[in-house]
């Protein structure tokens, strides 16, 4: 149900912090208004936005393990924000809708992609929910998570530096998480014990994971 990815390499994340630098920032609620919980800054400049969510669109399309793990059919311009201290975002669950230019995106996955540094800032990790339990994420910078977006989850307050990240919603061409993940398993498998296989039951195997995508695959 997670996936945790390198991402980006230094170059990019530098380039990504200078866009930020330079850019305006507003309070996110500018998305959400009707947000009890939101508390932190987004990106509000045009070409930081299409310069920036390019770079860190093609990253995630290159990605050979998110590609994998995702089946993305969309993928929403992923969008800097930002949070400074006494900052969080309380427990939500990501909307199922989200409003784009070219039309809407079912939100399957949301991904949390890292760039500002662990040990600038404290507090900030990302909490998200299983039953009673839970799991925290703090990447370094260029890493990403990738979880689903119907969990409860939130971003606890930041007590000191800064906390920057870019966050997106992936549309998979697999809707059901199980079947996606059971899918996700089988190619694994596939991909990494196929050449020990004979033939025959390579092929067999072959025939089930493409019946399995007929059938799962909208």
């Amino acid at each position: 149900m997670f996936k945790q990815l390198s991402l980006l390499n230094q170059a990019q994340i530098r380039e990504l912090k200078n866009i930020a630098d330079k850019a305006k920032f507003v309070d996110g609620k500018i998305s959400n208004p009707h947000s009890k919980v939101k508390n932190n800054l987004q990106l509000h400049d045009v070409q930081g936005y299409e310069k920036s969510s390019k770079i860190l669109n093609d990253a995630l399309m290159a990605n050979r393990e998110f590609v994998d793990f995702a089946f993305p059919e969309k993928v929403a311009p992923p969008l800097i924000t930002r949070y400074k201290p006494g900052m969080n975002y309380g427990l939500h669950a990501d909307s199922a809708i989200i409003p784009l230019a070219d039309g809407p995106l079912r939100s399957d996955l949301s991904c949390t992609i890292f760039l500002s540094d662990v040990n600038d800032c404290k507090g900030g990790a990302l909490h998200v929910t299983q039953g009673e339990a839970g799991m925290r994420f703090k990447g370094i910078p260029g890493t990403a998570i990738v979880y689903p977006s119907y969990t409860l989850h939130e971003v606890e307050p930041v007590t000191e530096g800064e906390r920057m990240v870019a966050i997106t919603f992936i549309q998979s061409k697999i809707p059901d998480v199980m079947n996606r993940n059971l899918m996700y398993e089988l190619n694994e498998v596939a991909a990494l014990e196929g050449l020990n296989m004979a033939h025959e039951n390579y092929t067999r195997l072959q025939a089930v994971q493409y019946n399995l995508m007929r059938k799962w695959m909208r």
